[in-house]
């Protein structure tokens, strides 16, 4: 006699999988779909021609790290690593979560053009697609004119030249990072009136004093000088009960004598 041991939960998990499969199906279509339509916007303002490049898998990628001025070919490698490589535990996760940094570099040059601060990369990291929402509709105005990358001069550089997507480099060069440039905070054309010496530096040990503590409140100021003291008057007031003094008598010619009887 034999006793089948099965109780039913493989086949209560190849039915819940065959119930969720078309669900999550279904969410992956829309997330790629709304994706790309936010890609199409960014494209529109990046100046990429021919709307159809943000629908195409892996490609719109692949431009979207090109736009960010990092080489799109490295990206396809470590795609293609991560793919041959996945079934190695380590190695494999190492593969993926690079190129996951990879776009994450992108994202950050992608977001300088269109006025975003490095701070928005927490939004991307979490939540990419809401990332690519609010570059795609705000206000923001895509400008190269902006410091090169740091790795514009080593193999990570964007050097290929595809039909249809605008070269990244700025007309005239990349302009100099501002606080490293001399004379840094002096208006442009800018230059100091003839004779001016600039001040001595420091001598060697010199230290800066320190900072005043946290809530320190600075001492009011002097009070202002006391007003002048009054001129004393010229002669004393009369003390009180004195009466005045009395007034000259009027003089003026006699008064005429009465006649006599």
């Amino acid at each position: 006699m034999t006793m089948d041991y099965n109780d039913g939960s493989g086949a209560g998990a190849l039915i819940a999988w065959l119930v969720l499969a078309p669900f999550f199906f279904l969410l992956a279509i829309a997330g790629y779909v709304i994706g790309s339509w936010f890609l199409m916007k960014i494209f529109d303002k990046a100046g990429v021609q021919g709307r159809w490049r943000a629908w195409v898998p892996v490609y719109n990628t692949l431009i979207f790290v090109k736009l960010g001025d990092l080489n799109p070919w490295w990206l396809l490698v470590l795609w293609g690593g991560g793919i041959v490589l996945g079934w190695v535990p380590v190695l494999g996760s190492l593969i993926g979560l690079a190129a996951f940094l990879y776009t994450l570099l992108a994202a950050w040059r992608v977001g300088l053009k269109l006025q975003k601060e490095a701070v928005w990369l927490i939004l991307y990291f979490f939540l990419a697609i809401v990332w690519l929402g609010i570059n795609a509709f705000d206000r923001s105005r895509w400008n190269t004119a902006i410091p090169a990358a740091p790795w514009a001069g080593n193999f990570l550089a964007d050097t290929t030249v595809w039909s249809g997507v605008p070269s990244q480099a700025p007309s005239g060069g990349y302009p100099a990072n501002p606080a490293t440039a001399p004379g840094y905070g002096a208006p442009a054309g800018y230059q100091p009136p003839a004779g001016y010496t600039p001040p001595p530096a420091p001598p060697a040990g010199y230290t800066a004093p320190p900072a005043p503590p946290a809530g320190y409140t600075p001492p009011p100021a002097a009070p202002a000088a006391p007003p002048a003291a009054a001129q004393p008057p010229v002669s004393p007031p009369p003390a009180p009960g004195t009466p005045p003094a009395p007034e000259p008598p009027v003089t003026g010619p006699p008064a005429p004598e009465a006649p006599k009887p």
